[in-house]
């Protein structure tokens, strides 16, 4: 995996990690959709990077 690909993962993680806290903040979703959707950003990152 290249720099620009890794790259590229750590910045769909943090987007996908921001919109959720953010979601969670403003009260759209509760704690358990906000987990389950913050460890499914996880795994896609794990995927991403050991490719």
């Amino acid at each position: 995996m290249s720099d620009h690909d890794v790259h590229d993962a750590v910045e769909a993680f943090l987007s996908e990690a921001d919109d959720a806290y953010g979601e969670y903040e403003q009260g759209y979703t509760d704690a358990d959709a906000t987990l389950r959707r913050l460890e499914t950003a996880i795994e896609e990152l794990r995927t991403a990077t050991e490719e």
